[in-house]
């Protein structure tokens, strides 16, 4: 986009709290950690449950940002020269620019929603019709009330044609995303539960979301004898085109056995690259969408085979010679290049960053405008190394050296893969960022670590969605500790640390003092509280500067001694209480020795803590309300001997929801942001945020009287099917989940474990789960079969569960 400030308060509403220097807006920024380019960048200051964008207002004008649209007014001399764009509510004014950009198109534009499917129907539309348009599309899946403006603002003279979803969880939310993509073309992918809790009933759902069709003149659907079909034939005579597809002669496009496709006086073959329904469906519709678009019947067979599975995550793997990847091997535009950047950027466990990108396909840039561009982000992400692969980009590293990045070109894929072990990697973050046509798959197996075949995938989005989920539970102003101890719950330390410094967690605590220090090594610089220091280990806390618990008035000595010897002051420290727990902490009888020592300890006192023992039971809710008195009382003869202002925090996980009263400074939140309600409220929409798979081994048929592991405990009375999978208790997969009380997901149904559980091995009983193969994954827990359910089987916890996952089982980050 390129409008000056004055065009962007027209067309905004807005008025002028303040106008500086005139500037002409190229970027809109949102996220204050995504900013590049400062001089070219408008900020809209939005308010979400858990943040409010005006309190990066300052940050960001110190880096150089001038143009703000703000909802609150604010002292402009405190910011000399920024243009302050004053609105009702900035969201809204962000959706009136895009609406307002839009109508100055007049390009087709195909809006695409429904429960499942938008974001690959998009991707293979893009994949379908980039060689007969330039197309702008939603990045990945910008489909809400906040990517929907911002995607069609992407829109630009040189495209023709633009592909944007639209996804709504409750009604009167689809008329703003209508107003802001206004299609021409309208593909509704299917009906199905998912975001169903915002409606009263399908019906209603169905019809907000068809609410995106008003301005359609074609919409594309699949007709299949249900509620759609019901709700189309009620719609007006003089209204919109219905294309329909499926199985019966009415539809435009019929769909006749073996995928063979009738349209009009016609007929073709297809050959589907695709077994599963979905992905069937989903094919289906974009066939229908090219034959409308007038793609010519011979050349649509040829474009489908080639279709490719679109990767809806960005995935952080582990890689060789100590390296981390992220692949993301599926796209190379701008905008999906963009977000890969900043996820690489949340990634500071390396200090060097390798990019590996391909030719970009056309964007309607020149190829020097858009290679220039693209070395300006990278420049501004901190890439000091690109390898290129293709024969355009390799013609334009000269704006790439400009900007100080090492660059090495391969004319090819095979080219780079011939020479790979003469390209050193060692401790670096690579991205593997190429377009579909050059096939990087082969790259990224040359750099992932290929060892153990089950792994542990980490769900971030869902991490971050248990964040912001207690997030909006804290009053203004309470701060926030993430509890990172046990490595993360099993999840994994600077990994999940990084992306929680990354969205504005205040602290972060840990077990052991060598956690913390992993974490600062890891590049971590948020306040670090470490729950059981030791004297052996009181040298690294002050070189990695990590913060003591002192619980005990012999360690409070102890390391008051080591303080005074290193010659320093202040250090900062915090004070744990008992108050009932009864397991460590510093009991009511210590407090008259405590706060005598304190003045003159050289400790500055960060926080004062304690631990709920049952915050999760109304039944001991006076045991709980004890606590909470006794901890006052604690603080408040702290208080009186430490004239400064402490922190405060007795709250656990349970606690931040049952017990909102009792906030205090600080909350601690630990299993709930790995999606485990503990509280067992359900009030809260938590994801679990981890999916332990495995493949299988081998696949045997035996009889009755065959028996099945050590001590022949497995005993079968049929004709059975028993698979053997890569897992076993050396994994953190419990023995007692042995002999049928255990169960996997092989190919979406449940099969028991039968014998006992080997130290690398388990066997399933697989018999009348159809069409399973060896090689196939298998789900230990995830999804439909939660880690709650099988630590309930193994008569543990879900904490036990997380926490005992053996480290050599690989851990994987994705990221939608």
């Amino acid at each position: 986009m390129n409008y000056t400030i004055a065009d962007i308060a027209t067309l905004t509403g807005a008025s002028w709290l303040q106008q500086g220097d005139p500037v002409t807006i190229n970027h809109l920024l949102t996220d204050s950690r995504k900013l590049l380019f400062a001089d070219s960048s408008i900020f809209f200051a939005i308010r979400t449950s858990s943040r409010d964008g005006h309190q990066f207002i300052n940050r960001l004008y110190a880096q150089g940002v001038r143009s703000f649209v703000i909802s609150q007014s604010m002292d402009p001399t405190l910011l000399p020269g920024a243009n302050l764009l004053l609105v009702d509510d900035t969201l809204e004014a962000l959706q009136q620019l895009a609406s307002r950009h839009r109508m100055r198109f007049s390009i087709p534009v195909i809006g695409i929603t429904g429960s499942n499917g938008k974001t690959i129907v998009k991707e293979w539309l893009n994949q379908l019709l980039e060689n007969d348009f330039r197309i702008v599309r939603s990045p990945r899946s910008y489909n809400s009330q906040l990517g929907v403006p911002l995607s069609v603002c992407l829109m630009d003279p040189v495209h023709e044609l633009a592909i944007f979803e639209a996804g709504i969880s409750r009604p009167g939310e689809m008329n703003r995303l209508a107003a802001i993509i206004q299609p021409t073309i309208g593909i509704f992918t299917n009906l199905g539960l998912a975001h169903s809790e915002g409606f009263r009933s399908q019906q209603e759902k169905l019809e907000e979301k068809w609410k995106l069709f008003d301005s359609c003149s074609t919409i594309i659907y699949h007709k299949d004898g249900g509620i759609i079909d019901k709700w189309v034939a009620t719609l007006r005579d003089n209204g919109p085109e219905i294309f329909s597809w499926g199985t019966t002669e009415e539809c435009a496009m019929q769909v006749l056995p073996d995928f063979r496709i009738r349209y009009r006086n016609t007929e073709f073959q297809l050959r589907m690259p695709f077994t599963d329904e979905a992905s069937i469906e989903n094919t289906l519709h974009c066939v229908a969408c090219l034959l409308y678009l007038g793609i010519p019947e011979t050349l649509i067979p040829e474009r489908i085979v080639q279709l490719k599975p679109v990767s809806m995550r960005l995935e952080l793997k582990e890689g060789i010679h100590h390296c981390s990847v992220i692949n993301d091997s599926y796209s190379a535009d701008i905008s999906s290049l963009t977000i890969a950047l900043d996820f690489l950027s949340q990634q500071q466990q390396h200090l060097r960053k390798t990019v590996i990108l391909s030719d970009i396909p056309e964007t309607g840039l020149s190829a020097a405008r858009l290679y220039e561009k693209v070395a300006s982000l990278l420049h501004r992400h901190g890439i000091q190394r690109l390898l290129a692969i293709g024969p355009v980009i390799s013609e334009h590293l000269h704006y790439f050296e400009e900007k100080g990045i090492h660059t090495r070109k391969f004319i090819s894929t095979d080219a780079f893969v011939n020479r790979f072990d003469e390209i050193p990697f060692q401790e670096e973050t690579i991205l593997v960022k190429g377009a579909r046509r050059f096939g990087f798959e082969t790259i990224t197996a040359l750099l992932e670590m290929q060892e153990h075949q089950t792994v542990l995938e980490i769900n971030l989005n869902a991490l971050l969605n248990n964040l912001r989920q207690y997030q909006q539970l804290l009053s203004p102003g309470i701060r926030l500790m993430a509890m990172v101890k046990a490595f993360s719950y099993g999840t994994g330390s600077f990994e999940i640390a990084n992306l929680l410094q990354f969205h504005g967690v205040d602290y972060l605590a840990v077990a052991y003092t060598d956690e913390g220090v992993a974490l600062r090594r890891a590049g971590i610089h948020l306040p670090i509280m470490v729950m059981n220091a030791a004297p052996s280990g009181f040298a690294a806390l002050l070189e990695h500067n990590l913060e003591p618990v002192l619980y005990s008035l012999p360690l409070f000595r102890q390391f008051g001694q080591y303080i005074r010897q290193e010659g320093l002051n202040s250090y900062p420290v915090h004070l744990e209480m008992e108050t009932g727990m009864n397991r460590l902490g510093f009991a009511t009888g210590d407090l008259p020795e405590l706060t005598r020592l304190l003045p003159v300890s050289g400790f500055k006192v960060q926080s004062v803590f304690s631990h709920l023992a049952a915050s999760e039971d109304p039944a001991h809710d006076d045991f709980s309300r004890h606590q909470v008195r006794l901890f006052e009382q604690a603080c408040l003869s702290i208080a009186t001997v430490v004239h400064y202002p402490f922190l405060r925090h007795i709250e656990n996980t349970a606690a931040i929801q049952r017990k909102p009263g009792w906030q205090f400074d600080m909350v601690r939140l630990g299993i709930g942001l790995y999606g485990i309600d503990s509280a067992g409220t359900g009030d809260l929409h938590l994801m679990e945020v981890a999916t332990l798979k495995t493949t299988i081994a081998q696949i045997k048929t035996l009889g009755p009287e065959d028996t099945v592991g050590y001590g022949r405990r497995g005993r079968i009375d049929r004709p059975s099917r028993i698979a053997t999978v890569r897992i076993g208790y050396a994994d953190g997969y419990p023995r007692s989940l042995g002999n049928g009380r255990g169960r996997m997901l092989v190919a979406g149904k449940e099969a028991p474990v039968i014998g006992s559980i080997c130290m690398d091995m388990t066997m399933l009983d697989i018999t009348g789960i159809g069409n399973v193969n060896e090689g196939d994954e298998v789900i230990v827990f995830g999804g439909e079969l939660t880690v709650s359910r099988v630590a309930e089987w193994a008569a543990t916890i879900a904490y036990e569960m997380l926490t005992g996952i053996s480290q050599r089982v690989k851990r994987i980050y994705y990221q939608d």
